[in-house]
């Protein structure tokens, strides 16, 4: 299986360099400043267990040919419609797998490539571009899930799976990937919006007198959208969640706080605003969450 990896960055750049380690056929499609900076010092990850640099093949939109089985797509939502436009010359039989943050993506893909050729995928880690470059991997969190939503992405999942097995870290093939991808959502839409609207992690949240309840009343505005939408939170997803929502003293934030803080461009839009639209179409109030859009909308105005 050829593989083209669209960015190298917290997603792409680590889980591409862990199949490229394991032996898969992999190669990034970067902009010129980011190829040349890895074609100068290599890809380079810095995990919580130690480093490592990989050489990775590469190619520039204007140097890319239709080569490639897979296409995996893993920019900041934002950053779709550049993607996308930099995919014009790689596409030709190849199937579209897809880690972005929230649901609406899928619709745009499926319009521009049909249904049958977007596969679904959830990537969790925690992971940031160095000021010099290097991926660094957070926490010891790594995982990607994925799964077909046409007949015709099954094979092509699992066979993706399968290499995913021979690398160092976690995989998952799931028969309804859209209800992972919804699962995540949720539990993005909480954890960012509580994150950046109080500008503080969940340990100092819950170290409140009301930050729990206010963290779990945002996760349940966030699962009522789920349900109404037709794929509602289950117990374990809901478990995993709470697991980490309201864990004392816990350090953990979204990425988006990093983003805010660091005077970067955030998802706000794509994540929370989205989550409150769909909220208020189906005629949920979602106060906590319209507060945490505005907050950043606020933010996004001044920058």
């Amino acid at each position: 299986m050829k593989i083209l990896i669209l960015g190298a960055g917290g997603i792409g750049g680590y889980f591409g360099a862990q199949l490229l380690r394991s032996g898969a056929d992999v190669t990034f499609l970067l902009r010129d400043k980011r190829q040349a900076l890895i074609a100068s010092e290599g890809l380079r990850i810095e995990t919580p267990h130690g480093n490592f640099t990989v050489q990775p093949p590469t190619v520039t939109a204007a140097s890319v040919t239709p080569i490639y089985d897979l296409i995996i797509l893993a920019p900041k939502s934002y950053d779709l419609d550049d993607a996308l436009a930099s995919l014009e010359n790689a596409r030709g039989k190849a199937v579209v797998l897809p880690f972005l943050n929230g649901i609406e993506h899928l619709a745009a893909l499926d319009r521009k490539f049909g249904r049958a050729a977007v596969m679904g995928g959830v990537a969790h880690i925690a992971a940031t571009i160095t000021d010099s470059g290097a991926v660094r991997q957070l926490n010891d969190i790594h995982s990607l899930t994925v799964g077909p939503r046409d007949p015709a992405h099954v094979e092509l999942a699992k066979e993706f799976i399968a290499l995913c097995g021979k690398a160092p870290f976690d995989s998952v093939y799931a028969e309804n990937i859209e209800q992972a991808l919804w699962d995540k959502w949720v539990f993005l839409a909480a954890l960012a919006g509580m994150t950046t609207l109080c500008r503080g992690s969940v340990g100092e949240i819950l170290a409140t007198p009301y930050g729990e309840g206010l963290i779990r009343q945002m996760y349940d505005e966030c699962c009522a959208v789920a349900r109404l939408s037709g794929y509602p939170t289950g117990e374990a997803a809901t478990a995993r969640a709470l697991g980490m929502l309201i864990a004392p003293g816990s350090p953990f934030t979204a990425s988006m706080l990093r983003d805010l803080l660091a005077g970067q461009r955030t998802e706000y839009q794509h994540i929370l605003g989205a989550m409150a639209e769909r909220g208020i179409a189906l005629g949920l109030p979602m106060d906590l969450m319209r507060l945490a859009h505005t907050h950043l909308a606020v933010q996004a105005g001044r920058g």
